[in-house]
């Protein structure tokens, strides 16, 4: 089993940037495409954006186009997510997660337990 560990995330205002980084244990990393997910308090949890698993295509919900970009490094078994123009909004633990047939948002499928997700708040 994969185990998961999200961090880089924390406190910082509106407008300011974070980068989150996400590293996974095993050796198959570089075979699973990879997403990140974030859930608000009092919400379900969403997708925010993936990556397919060499890097070549990506995909992003519509509230983060253009703020968010997600890559990988397989070589370091690690997904990051720099997070540019953050809002209120964006406040939530964020987690990642694989899927070893689907890249898509809408019909990624995460394989993994979650990890302990990392916190980001955005103070107005």
């Amino acid at each position: 089993q994969v185990q998961l560990v999200e961090s880089g995330g924390g406190l910082v205002q509106a407008g300011e940037s974070l980068r989150l980084s996400c590293a996974a244990s095993g050796r198959t990393f570089s075979t699973y495409h990879m997403a990140w997910f974030r859930q608000a308090p009092g919400k379900e949890r969403e997708s925010v954006a993936s990556i397919s698993v060499i890097g070549g295509r990506t995909y992003y919900a519509d509230s983060v186009k253009g703020r968010f970009t997600i890559s990988r490094d397989n070589g370091k078994n690690t997904v990051y997510l720099q997070m540019n123009s953050l809002k209120p909004e964006d406040t939530a633990v964020y987690y990642c997660n694989g899927d070893r047939l689907r890249v898509a948002l809408n019909i990624f499928t995460p394989s993994w337990s979650w990890g302990q997700g990392t916190q980001v708040t955005v103070s107005s």
